[in-house]
């Protein structure tokens, strides 16, 4: 995860250099950054059905390999066309990796384990950008945006390298006798369960604000706000440095209460959609904020505190769906939730394209993210009940065998 984040946030930071050297619009700009999402969960679902016969892994090394190759394109001169080609293969190749990796360390934890290891791994998006940022920042002010690209590149194939060398898979898998005699449920009820709808909807308000800060907030603090390239690089961080501490912060929390028995309702519905309704709000007072400082501080806040649903998630999923369609349905979560990063940068863009000054537009495109933000978190409020819904879904399963198996 810190090398796919790595990847996504290189174009954002170097958004107003792209810009000017390939003379887009920010309606241009905008699609530029959804691009990354156009077969993002169209791959994602296909993973997640590959993962049940084919190694972790395997998966995860093809993917890397993926990642790495559709940097190479843009050390050279590039057209719009090609930069967009490149991002859209990209996606394709980042689009199953944090379902593949969830399902891969749930081989590792059982139930009441699982959601401290889940936080971690959702922390593999901050380090990515706390740690590369401040390298392709220099290396964009002092040389070009195009050798930021070459480096993600780079760093892609070694990190290849080291996976292939020391990956392996988890002993929590079940034995063929175990897999065929577990309860299998139809992926039309699985798939349109209270819980997992509730999980959708949930965290794609906060993919919206997300795809935002990948997309748009390095340029919106040098167009908007008047910070210099340099200043915004540094800035960047501080989303992605407070936004670990409430994905760390709720991961603990979650993991503590579950183990003294409170309910999953509550330590990981309840827990995680809460924080979505006080982050959309505080985005939404940017309105009557002057102060960029300020300014800054709220998006930081606001947009950080929707950390805290990426770490519940997968592990509510994990509570009812059975092992054997774990990784699918953990899969076509991830692949319907990030379709929000296909919207959001467009709607930004724009907004921008049709306002009548770049901080109006800005402002307006962030309180729609607010908007969503709130949406979203309501319908976690009121639909994220994983402690009962095995038993519903046990109701209209495939009889293969009495019970529905402990997950592992």
């Amino acid at each position: 995860m810190v090398v796919n984040f790595a990847d996504k946030i290189v174009v954002g930071l170097a958004g107003v250099p792209i810009m000017q050297e390939l003379k887009l619009s920010p309606e241009q700009f905008g699609l530029l950054g959804s691009s990354f999402f156009f077969l993002f969960s169209i791959t994602a679902i296909v993973v997640g059905f590959i993962v049940h016969r084919v190694e972790t892994r395997w998966v995860l090394l093809a993917l890397a390999l993926v990642w790495a190759v559709a940097q190479f394109p843009m050390v050279g001169e590039v057209s719009f066309a090609t930069f967009v080609i490149c991002r859209i293969i990209l996606g394709a190749g980042e689009g199953p990796a944090f379902s593949v990796a969830a399902h891969a360390i749930y081989k590792w934890f059982p139930d009441h384990q699982r959601t401290l290891p889940t936080a971690i791994l959702s922390q593999g998006s901050a380090f990515g950008v706390i740690l590369a940022v401040p390298a392709l920042n220099w290396i964009i002010v002092n040389h070009s945006w195009h050798y930021a690209f070459a480096a993600l590149g780079i760093v892609g194939l070694m990190w290849a390298v080291a996976w292939f060398a020391l990956g392996k898979e988890g002993p929590l898998v079940p034995s063929p006798a175990v897999a065929a005699a577990e309860v299998r449920i139809p992926y039309a009820r699985l798939l349109t369960s209270r819980t997992f709808i509730g999980c959708v909807l949930a965290t794609f308000g906060a993919y919206w604000a997300l795809s935002l800060g990948l997309t748009w907030f390095t340029t919106f603090i040098v167009q908007g706000l008047g910070f210099s390239q340099h200043q915004a690089g540094l800035v960047s961080i501080t989303p992605w440095v407070f936004g670990a501490c409430v994905v760390l912060f709720t991961g603990w929390l979650s993991q503590r209460l579950m183990q003294r028995g409170v309910s999953s309702r509550m330590a990981r519905g309840v827990l995680g959609a809460a924080p979505l309704l006080v982050g959309g709000a505080i985005i939404l007072m940017l309105p009557y904020i002057d102060s960029p400082t300020a300014r800054i501080v709220a998006l930081v806040v606001g947009s950080g505190l929707c950390g805290s649903i990426y770490v519940v998630c997968p592990p509510m999923i994990a509570e009812f769906a059975p092992v054997s369609q774990r990784g699918a349905a953990i899969a076509i979560y991830g692949a319907l939730y990030t379709l929000a990063g296909i919207i959001a940068p467009w709607v930004m863009g724009s907004v921008l394209q049709h306002s009548a000054s770049l901080l109006h537009g800005y402002i307006v495109g962030y309180a729609i993210n607010g908007a969503v933000m709130i949406a979203s978190g309501v319908a976690g409020l009121l639909l994220l009940w994983p402690n009962t819904e095995r038993a519903r879904l046990l109701r209209s399963a495939e009889p293969m065998s009495l019970g529905l198996r402990k997950p592992a």
